[in-house]
């Protein structure tokens, strides 16, 4: 007898979870979280999950609770005797930490992955993890997306005469190359410095974006600074246009207020994270279909090889 599938949601995550549901084509599952006076809280599956498939979907971004309440519903199911449990990151909370970049820090997407593994995670389905080597943090299996299946076919829809691809740092060249060759564009990259987290301490492009129709790619907008900059810079140098693509949009502090601001035509990002604002630049796509088809093909033992367009 085939195990069967239910999908869950975290709190943060009901919007994207109830569609990911309906194009699978199953109900949400019925779970709740009780919440004590001083900020404690206990989820509940308020079904039976004996002997099932359950799969979590929660993006992990912050505040940490989102990332515990994960971890919690893993237990829950764990020990109500689900057969497979599956955590659906669309969002991996605290990936930036994924080295010790300087001495007497944590390398918390580690941490991260070893916090899941003890609750009880038999596989990890995630999107755009901000280094791919985080994937070796885990010894259970790790279906990794790329927006770059749900982004593309956008980009195309555009017409761009003049498209140029570009990196909006020196870490994102890989990327950005990635969608150029596809796309047989050309490329850019901006180099930045930064004298402290968050903080652009200068910048400069290389590659001729003269007449040319820019389009940033990276895997964060945390809080726009780097695109609004290196926007408005190359406009400085002649660019036509510039847009942005992001996969996770985080969009802390002045972020909208920096994209109302800075020359940037409009900024494409999917909804793993809810947006704070509405924004007349901002465009969503979702990732529901790519998630629902992914779940499908891992129940059915099915190869999602597919969805890797690079």
């Amino acid at each position: 007898m085939e195990n069967q599938v239910k999908i869950f949601a975290g709190s943060s995550s009901v919007y994207l979870a109830e569609k990911i549901a309906s194009s699978f084509g199953a109900k949400l599952g019925d779970s709740i979280v009780s919440r004590f006076s001083d900020g404690e809280f206990q989820p509940s599956y308020e079904e039976t999950v004996r002997g099932d498939d359950v799969y979590i979907v929660q993006s992990t971004f912050p505040p940490s609770d989102n990332l515990f309440e994960l971890l919690l519903m893993v237990d829950a199911a764990k020990r109500a005797s689900a057969k497979n449990i599956v955590a659906v990151m669309p969002y991996f909370g605290f990936a930036r930490q994924d080295r010790k970049d300087k001495p007497r820090v944590s390398i918390g997407a580690k941490l991260v992955a070893n916090l899941l593994t003890a609750a009880g995670v038999t596989r990890i389905i995630t999107m755009d993890l901000h280094a791919d080597q985080i994937q070796g943090f885990f010894e259970v299996p790790v279906d990794h997306l790329y927006a770059s299946s749900i982004f593309l076919p956008y980009v195309k829809s555009l017409n761009l005469p003049n498209l140029t691809m570009a990196a909006p740092d020196t870490g994102g060249t890989k990327r950005a190359s990635s969608y150029a060759k596809f796309l047989d564009s050309e490329m850019a990259i901006c180099y930045k410095q930064r004298r402290k987290a968050n903080e652009i301490h200068s910048m400069t492009v290389i590659g001729d974006v003269q007449g040319r129709d820019v389009v940033l790619v990276d895997d964060i907008c945390d809080t726009a600074g780097t695109l609004a900059t290196a926007a408005d810079i190359m406009l400085d140098k002649g660019a036509t246009s510039v847009r942005a693509m992001c996969t996770h949009p985080i969009l802390s502090g002045k972020a909208y207020e920096r994209l109302e601001k800075s020359g940037i035509t409009e900024l494409i990002v999917t909804d793993t994270i809810p947006l704070k604002h509405e924004s007349s630049k901002v465009k969503v796509l979702t990732v529901s279909d790519l998630f629902a088809d992914v779940i499908n093909k891992v129940h059915s033992h099915e190869s999602i090889s597919s969805h890797f367009i690079f």
